[in-house]
């Protein structure tokens, strides 16, 4: 569900004390929207699960993304992160550990990046590398 504005979600309700929406939305500072924000509960769910499976912190570097900043920023058209999706900083976490705990969580589509992992929930599984990547996730 899109909310139009992180500000605007009634929080009262939220159950998932390791995240907020503010660091979930889009974050183009105003420029192209007033911090979009898409609510998925199962999502939420498997994203907290992830945190605990991990015993330490998840820091998302990006969420949600409205279109306009999902374009700036160089995201696929298709981009789930039109949706939602997260960008895992991989610093303070065994970068392998974190993917075989995700993929155990149900997420279904891995951005494998140097420095972070792309998570999202997508139909159809999906696996790839960002440029430049691929040697730091061999074995």
């Amino acid at each position: 569900m899109l909310i139009e504005s992180f500000t605007k979600f009634d929080t009262s309700l939220w159950r998932w004390p390791h995240f907020s929406p503010r660091e979930l939305a889009c974050r183009c500072g105003g420029r192209f929207c007033r911090g979009e924000y898409w609510h998925d509960e199962s999502f939420l769910d498997a994203l907290e699960a992830l945190r605990a499976d991990m015993a330490a912190p998840l820091v998302i570097n990006s969420g949600h993304r409205c279109d306009l900043w999902n374009a700036w920023v160089g995201g696929a058209a298709h981009s789930m992160h039109k949706q939602i999706a997260v960008d895992v900083s991989l610093a303070g976490h065994d970068r392998f550990a974190l993917l075989h705990a995700a993929e155990r969580r149900g997420f279904s589509g891995f951005g494998l990046g140097k420095n972070f992992l792309h998570l999202d929930r997508r139909a159809v599984p999906a696996r790839w590398f960002y440029p430049g990547s691929a040697r730091q996730w061999r074995t």
